[in-house]
């Protein structure tokens, strides 16, 4: 079986960052997948659920109601190796592009208060799978040693 191109990238030289995962075409639209790696690989500690699944209903309220993008999202959620997330936009971008989109919604999650959205019986099927405190944690490291001073290194996948 043909390997898929996530598991050709080598995670032991993966850094924190935004990296173009891949493009896709769907008609005459391009798909671009983003890699939004939170922490090293096989390095750092994994995120637990509770702030993954809290940064996951987070960031997807608030790119689902971004004025400028709310249309191109296609699908924001998490890796299964918890060390971070992929977001779907429908058509084509760079990370550099999409960077003030990612420090947008990573400071909506650090400076976020209230009531987690979807965080419910009715509508979640783990609702009380949340840690809030930790998940604006993570933004808040996330923003200040990666992106508010972003290299290319953190927007490039290492070869």
């Amino acid at each position: 079986m043909k390997q898929i191109a996530s598991f050709t990238i080598d995670h032991m030289k993966l850094l924190p960052g935004i990296y173009v995962s891949r493009k896709d075409k769907l008609g005459n639209e391009t798909i671009t997948t983003f890699d939004i790696r939170m922490t090293r690989p096989n390095f750092d500690p994994v995120m637990n659920t509770g702030e993954v699944h809290t940064i996951e209903h987070l960031g997807a309220t608030f790119l689902r109601n971004h004025k400028e993008y709310e249309e191109k999202i296609i699908y924001f959620g998490p890796m299964g190796c918890r060390t971070g997330f992929y977001l779907l936009l429908g058509g084509d971008y760079t990370s550099k592009e999409i960077l003030p989109l990612i420090v947008e919604m990573f400071e909506f999650i650090r400076d976020f208060e209230g009531d987690i959205p979807g965080a419910t019986p009715e509508n979640c099927g783990n609702y009380s799978d949340m840690n809030l405190s930790l998940a604006k944690e993570y933004a808040k490291s996330f923003l200040d040693e990666i992106l508010y001073h972003i290299k290319d290194e953190n927007l490039n996948y290492p070869n």
